[in-house]
């Protein structure tokens, strides 16, 4: 193990995100998954809620003597809407909120969701154990190494920071598929999808992990779940927002403090889908112990309150989204509580 507490050691989390991302590729040849029959939930998309929705998946199946069978793929935010909006999936995991125009690719298919969320994620920058310079690092410089203006201009880390050595920044980052990659650009560069290219991408969050832990001069950024179990090969930045240098924390996020890069990720569910007993029973078996798992992979839970109303949601059911296609940049715990309770 990783960790203390953390469900699945490196090694055989990494081979279940290589497995999953054979299962993603494997679903686009599906015609529907609404096809396949009773006994099979099919979910895709985001690799940062890919660990709670694999930790619920795989008590739930144990739960049913293996009678249902779940499925989670990875193929990015992006990648898992286009599956789920042509009817490929019972599920989505998201890191960021469905866009305008994968709203109009669900309707266009006569998809109908019902979007639930799940926890909280600090989305953590980070650099190797070996740098001893970048302790903090501000939302403008942030910016200015990774807008689409920085490609082949920033290429030294003393070209950050007057101070900082003469040494090759090596980047890496989600690819563009990634919610995380659109909230990281929406939130640091100000337009979504918004960013030099010259880095490695990676849809699989280990990569990036092994990427920056064995570079000295690297830097990176994913979900606070894949930093966690990695404190000992990463060092997390702590952002300087402007109004306080915060460091990513469960406790940081809960305050509000941890802004910008502070976020809920969600679960959306096909309400066709819905309608099946295995589909329902697990979605109410995540939410009511939504909790429990978010912990155990490392993000942050919601207050009890909100997994209620997002069950209260789910059996209504309430369609659509609180967030009319458009990103949700610093929105506190309270504040996702007020929209969804408005819905």
């Amino acid at each position: 193990m990783v960790v203390k507490g953390m469900r699945l050691g490196l090694n055989r989390f990494t081979l279940m995100i290589s497995l999953a991302l054979s299962t993603a590729t494997l679903a686009v040849s599906m015609p529907s998954v609404l096809s396949q029959g009773t006994n099979r939930i099919t979910i895709d998309g985001s690799s940062t809620v890919y660990p709670i929705t694999e930790a619920v998946a795989e008590d739930f199946q144990k739960n049913t003597g293996g009678r249902v069978k779940v499925t989670v793929g990875v193929s990015g935010t992006g990648g898992g809407f286009k599956k789920f909006c042509s009817g490929q999936t019972d599920i989505s995991n998201a890191s960021r909120p469905i866009l305008a125009k994968e709203m109009q690719a669900c309707n266009s298919a006569g998809i109908k969701y019902i979007e639930l969320p799940v926890a909280y994620d600090a989305l953590t920058v980070v650099v190797n154990p070996a740098n001893t310079w970048a302790k903090s690092l501000t939302v403008a410089e942030l910016k200015k190494i990774w807008e689409p203006a920085a490609q082949g201009k920033i290429k030294n880390w003393n070209q950050v920071r007057q101070g900082f050595p003469n040494a090759p920044l090596k980047l890496y980052g989600p690819g563009p598929d990634s919610g995380t990659f659109d909230y990281f650009t929406e939130a640091i560069v100000g337009k979504s999808k918004a960013s030099r290219t010259d880095y490695t991408p990676s849809e699989d969050d280990n990569v990036l992990v092994q990427g920056v832990s064995r570079d000295k001069n690297a830097l990176g950024y994913f979900g606070y779940a894949y930093y966690v179990p990695n404190k000992n090969r990463l060092k997390a930045v702590a952002i300087n927002n402007g109004k306080a240098t915060v460091a990513p924390s469960e406790q940081a996020v809960l305050n509000g403090s941890y802004q910008p890069l502070s976020r809920p990720i969600f679960i959306y569910v096909n309400a066709k889908s819905a309608q099946r007993k295995e589909v329902k029973d697990f979605v109410n078996f995540y939410l009511k112990n939504g909790a429990k798992y978010a912990k155990e992979v490392r993000y942050i839970p919601l207050p009890s309150s909100a997994y209620n109303l997002a069950l209260s949601h789910f059996q209504k059911p309430k369609l659509g989204t609180v967030f009319a296609g458009k990103e949700a940049v610093g929105l506190r715990i309270e504040q996702l509580l007020q929209r969804e309770a408005q819905q």
